[in-house]
């Protein structure tokens, strides 16, 4: 079939590194079944068991080799993926063919290969979200101090500044970063726990020795790089570490959720954009148009990781006893996509954070317009402490504010709420501190501070030592 002709995943052509969709390719998943199968030849030879160095010499000699085309005919033939990739190994390695999977059950490969390729997915995503957190970290420095527009309820409230703000997002980030560090450090191995869970095919090679079956257990695990194995399973591990694998993408696919639909909102109000190329075309009708799409683009995906991430919880709470297949077809697709669609997604918003273009003038500008209305409190205590009363004052301050709205809201003027109070006889005695009072640095509060406190305190130390060469994806589309 022409490719043409073909489905061509999204996740895979559009949006994943090649990186992360190397790691799900059916080359990494099957040589880390030849890498189990090893491993276990190696450990059984190492405890006596029927297993010779040659046989071993030869699982390594033919690791890399693949027919692709000899595997899916075997598969088709015998209806069953191990056991396809079983013979085909044993075709290659002949003197090996009697020993390959020796003890084991399918999931001693397809469960154990998946948590190896799992940790590495892991490990993959909390690079790129140290590489976020870099280029919020720099962000919030650079416009610590720039006061703006705060909003509540997407209505205007007290001023923040620009790096205020960012580290909203940061932080955000830093916990899905804490989070996804404990799950790829926790995360267990299955081991070697035959094919309910009782390892008795391996006491029977060992000869009743429990101990050496407990040995061969842990020799494959750390062998694997694991440094432990769940204690006990069914057929397969227990399906909540895959929620809990899930979990985590999800709680990432929130945090990169919050920050694109916020951008989006500050894109409207003309305050920060992402970026854009030089020849990118917004709209096929509309020229002028700057659309958001890289931003609305991690909304997608990031809806989509969010419900799949229900998949596993379901899968989790449906296993009958040592375990049922209903969980096969769809762990092939939710927890891959999963992990696909959140590298596309981080690799969005390091793009997007690296070039945040902010607009100080837009910004300044909607802060004069509204500051007057955030200035009355102080206005309010400042007339009062000159010797006003101050439920006259407020009653003042009332009715100019209100005639004031009608004046911006009805008619399009400019606010003239100061001009309306500075002519007021009750406000003469700080009528000459009016302009002070509507400095925009009198209403940020600490937030200069805080930003200094948040990057040197919470982001620099997760960020000491991580290497983020190579932790930019190239954004395809």
């Amino acid at each position: 079939m022409e490719r043409g002709d073909r489905f061509d995943h999204p996740l895979i052509e559009r949006y994943a590194s090649r990186d992360m969709a190397r790691l799900f390719s059916p080359r990494a998943r099957h040589t880390a079944w030849r890498d189990l199968w090893i491993q276990l030849a190696e450990a059984e030879h190492q405890l006596g068991f029927p297993v010779t160095r040659e046989q071993i010499d030869e699982l390594k000699q033919h690791r890399d080799t693949f027919d692709w085309e000899r595997v899916a005919e075997l598969e088709k033939e015998l209806r069953h993926d191990v056991m396809a990739h079983v013979h085909h190994y044993g075709d290659l390695a002949k003197a090996a063919r009697p020993i390959i999977h020796l003890g084991a059950t399918s999931c001693f490969v397809t469960d154990n290969a998946d948590l190896v390729i799992y940790r590495r997915a892991l490990r993959l995503v909390e690079q790129r979200l140290a590489a976020v957190m870099r280029n919020l970290a720099d962000f919030a420095r650079q416009w610590r101090a720039e006061p703006c527009l705060g909003y509540t309820h997407f209505q205007v409230a007290q001023p923040v500044t620009v790096g205020k703000r960012a580290c909203l997002w940061a932080q955000d980030f830093a916990l899905d970063y804490d989070e996804i560090r404990r799950v790829a450090d926790w995360l267990p191995f299955r081991g070697v726990k035959g094919t309910t869970g009782t390892q008795a095919t391996f006491l029977l090679l060992a000869d009743g020795d429990h101990q050496k079956v407990e040995q061969l257990d842990r020799m494959v695990t750390e062998g694997m790089g694991f440094a432990r194995s769940i204690p006990v399973s069914g057929q397969t591990y227990t399906r909540k570490l895959d929620w809990s694998i899930h979990q985590v993408l999800s709680a990432i696919a929130q945090s990169a959720a919050k920050f694109a639909n916020d951008l989006r909102l500050l894109s409207h109000e003309g305050e920060i954009e992402e970026p854009s190329e030089s020849k990118q075309i917004g709209s096929s009708a509309m020229a002028y148009k700057k659309n958001p799409m890289r931003c609305e683009r991690v909304n997608s995906l990031a809806r989509y990781v969010i419900e799949a991430a229900n998949t596993s919880a379901h899968t989790a709470s449906v296993q009958w006893l040592e375990r049922t297949l209903d969980d096969s077809a769809i762990r092939r697709i939710a927890l891959p996509e999963s992990f696909l669609a959140i590298d596309g997604i981080l690799m969005l918003i390091e793009n997007v954070t690296k070039g945040l273009v902010v607009y100080p003038k837009v910004i300044e500008r909607k802060l004069r317009e509204q500051l007057p209305f955030l200035a009355t409190e102080e206005i309010l205590m400042a007339g009062v402490a000159a010797g006003g009363d101050r439920q006259d004052l407020h009653e003042r301050v009332r009715v100019h504010s209100r005639a004031a709205a009608h004046a911006v809201k009805a008619e399009g003027k400019a606010n003239p709420l100061m001009e309306l109070i500075a002519g007021d006889a009750a406000f003469l005695p700080i009528r000459d501190r009016l302009p002070d009072l509507l400095q925009p640095s009198r209403f940020i509060g600490r937030c200069a501070e805080q930003v200094d406190s948040f990057v040197a305190n919470e982001l620099e130390p997760r960020l000491l030592g991580v290497d983020l060469a190579g932790a930019a994806g190239e954004i395809r589309v």
